[in-house]
């Protein structure tokens, strides 16, 4: 039989392993997007196919009818396109037993994915050529205040409307063990006088054997949702932990903040994007910043853009999931449940437990395991020290 230590380094090996997989495909994927805009604007294809909607329809250029259909087409080929890095990674989860969706379901789900996120994509696309028609000096300044409210009210809306669409939720029972735990949760709530409207149970087990929990929604839809695949696994102490942890993100306004660094990275993203349409527009032969044929240099930036930020947006995030963690400490009052927790999600989820340092800077938007443990080893010592002095 293998012993305890080496049942860890065999699963640490298998987490590298599928750590290893998924960056690769994730690489893969993006270059593939990439090379496909590029393609497509280098090539003189999107001026090309711009002239052939409105010769072929009649319309006027830079309408919005003709917005659709080239926000249709081009979405459709980047779409199409992704699809077999999507069933690649679905395969390497399977492979690692953290999918359990048949593949129908997985079909679904990603059909749903794509009528939702291509609904709100080509609603923001004619938004913004509307904008660069109407305004073409000002457009960047109105289109971040519209997307700036649109994030908000996503904020808000997302836990009643878009994730019901792929996850089933329901309240905490108020029967039996989970009667028992709902009422733990309550009392905690009572003791460090916090509230949020609700606490739900998320159906993850039926399409996955990862865990999770998290802090959704603003206002009257905030709630804490834990997995059924965490209920299921852990005792009430790591659950009751892991729910201050999400409780701590609602104490410290993490929701308020992470819409804030949103905005602001947003007002720089359409500033630039106003700068490379003036420039390159000419260069590249599209008629006007209006001229949907453009679209790609904007995505091109976008993702350029990602690219480069995402340092400082997962470091953003780990400081946010620091605080959250020290909330956790303070109110249990001992860090052990916590790091049992954390233990038991690093396991069900295969992440590496210790990365290494530029992997955990640049990729990572929580602190890793290792880092979070030997956070609580210090605050244990710290609070030790206080006591005795």
């Amino acid at each position: 039989m293998e012993s305890g230590a080496e049942a860890d380094r065999a699963r640490e090996a298998k987490a590298k392993r599928y750590a290893r997989e998924h960056f690769r495909l994730t690489l893969l994927s993006f270059g593939a997007d990439f090379a496909i805009l590029l393609a497509v604007l280098g090539s003189g294809a999107s001026v090309w196919w711009e002239h052939r909607v409105v010769s072929a329809s009649g319309w006027r250029a830079a309408t919005g009818a003709v917005v659709l259909l080239y926000g249709l087409s081009l979405g459709g080929i980047l779409k199409l396109a992704g699809m077999p890095f999507s069933v690649l990674s679905r395969r390497i989860e399977i492979r690692y037993g953290l999918n359990r969706q048949a593949w129908a379901g997985w079909l679904w789900d990603q059909t749903k994915g794509a009528l939702v996120g291509g609904g709100l994509a080509l609603g923001g696309l004619e938004l913004v050529y509307w904008l660069l028609r109407a305004a073409p000096n000002s457009w960047w300044l109105w289109a971040w205040g519209a997307f700036t409210l649109f994030a908000v009210m996503l904020a808000q809306l997302a836990p009643v409307l878009l994730l019901p669409l792929f996850f089933k939720f329901r309240p905490l029972s108020n029967q039996g063990a989970e009667g028992e735990l709902g009422e733990r949760l309550k009392r905690f709530c009572a003791r460090t006088g916090t509230r949020v409207r609700g606490v739900f149970e998320w159906k993850l087990g039926e399409k996955s054997g990862k865990a999770n929990a998290a802090l959704t929604g603003l206002g009257t839809t905030r709630r804490v949702i834990i997995s059924d695949t965490l209920l299921n696994a852990a005792g009430p102490e790591e659950i009751e932990a892991v729910f201050a942890h999400e409780l701590g993100h609602h104490v410290h306004h993490h929701i308020w903040s992470g819409l804030a660094f949103q905005t602001g990275l947003s007002f720089l993203g359409f500033w630039l994007a106003d700068l490379a349409l003036h420039f390159f527009a000419v260069r590249l032969h599209v008629t006007c910043i209006a001229d949907v044929a453009g679209l790609p240099l904007l995505l091109l930036l976008a993702s350029i853009l990602s690219v480069i930020l995402l340092p400082a947006a997962n470091a953003f995030s780990r400081r946010m999931e620091r605080q959250a963690d020290d909330y956790s400490f303070a109110t249990i009052g001992d860090p052990e449940p916590l790091v049992h927790g954390l233990e038991r999600l690093a396991a069900q989820n295969l992440a590496e437990r210790d990365p290494p340092r530029w992997k955990e800077f640049i990729l990572y938007s929580h602190p890793s395991i290792a880092t979070r443990i030997a956070r609580a080893r210090e605050w244990r010592l710290m609070h030790l020290n206080s006591e005795k002095l």
